[in-house]
């Protein structure tokens, strides 16, 4: 049986959609995507309503893997932002993280409190620290098909040469993927490509510093994984703008322009089929 890794190969595309909650995880499910993203960003926002600055705890996020492992069957890579502390609190944040059910972490190297990518004032930690944190990853995970994702966020502050330093680092140290936050250029991101041999994966944040681009010129480029983990709740967001401005204009929702999902459709993609086979079952035994 093949392993998860085995989805990464030079001239193929593993695209990732960001999933942040239970509803966003029961949608994205059944298209049989190979590869889900658990977003950071998504997933502080629905869970505390707070943004994506360290402010989420590791229990926070290893709770919503968790969740989120139990009503998918695809599997997925959970933002685990910068471990969560120390080398001990990596041990903990990989055994917990595997446990809950990710197939893969992405941990960062970012200054704690870390801050959302493509935002500004982001700081990172000094090279080496972010290499032992990346050797305690790997040497903690009791699978090696359980991803290990290195991301940098060097380039916005300190410039793509150090971006490329820091990644070389991360894959001598065992890294299974390399993530290069916020390149600015299409040249930027050619340099990048060109650079490795691992898998690399770009980051697709529309509206955000990094060129947005068409699957194949990801291809081109050199990427195998793509993740897009804003997307959508743009668009629930920039839907719910619309709902409520309505509802709060008019009073009702009647006038409502943005397309609604019938409501039974909805309660079998939230999994009342099986709550009502269940009731069906249990009154013939009655």
């Amino acid at each position: 049986m093949n392993g998860i890794k085995d989805l990464f190969k030079p001239g193929k595309l593993v695209t990732a959609p960001g999933i942040f909650d239970g509803i966003s995880a029961r949608i994205a499910d059944p298209f049989k995507f190979e590869l889900l993203y658990m977003t950071g960003y998504g997933t502080v926002a629905s869970h505390l309503g707070m943004p994506d600055a360290g402010i989420a705890s590791y229990t926070d996020m290893v709770g919503r893997v968790q969740m989120i492992s139990n009503v998918v069957n695809t599997p997925f890579i959970a933002d685990g932002d910068t471990g969560y502390g120390g080398l001990l609190n990596m041990q903990h944040t990989i055994r917990g993280y595997e446990l809950a059910g990710a197939a893969g972490i992405q941990i960062e190297d970012q200054e704690f409190p870390k801050k959302c990518g493509h935002t500004p004032g982001r700081r990172v930690i000094p090279i080496e620290d972010m290499v032992q944190k990346i050797r305690v990853a790997v040497e903690t995970r009791s699978s090696s098909d359980f991803l290990i994702v290195a991301r940098t966020d060097a380039r916005t502050s300190y410039g793509l040469d150090e971006a490329l330093k820091r990644a070389e680092a991360f894959a001598e140290a065992g890294a299974d993927i390399l993530f290069i936050e916020s390149p600015e250029s299409v040249d930027e991101m050619e340099r990048i490509c060109a650079s490795f041999d691992a898998p690399l994966l770009v980051n697709v944040v529309d509206g955000g510093s990094t060129p947005v681009l068409s699957k194949q010129e990801y291809i081109d480029l050199g990427y195998q994984v793509a993740i897009y983990p804003g997307t959508g709740f743009l668009a629930c967001a920039h839907a719910l703008n619309s709902v409520y401005g309505t509802i709060k204009e008019t009073g009702s929702s009647v006038d409502v322009e943005v397309p609604l999902r019938d409501f039974m459709t909805m309660a079998k993609d939230m999994g009342f089929q099986d709550v009502w086979d269940f009731d069906k079952r249990h009154e013939q035994i009655q």
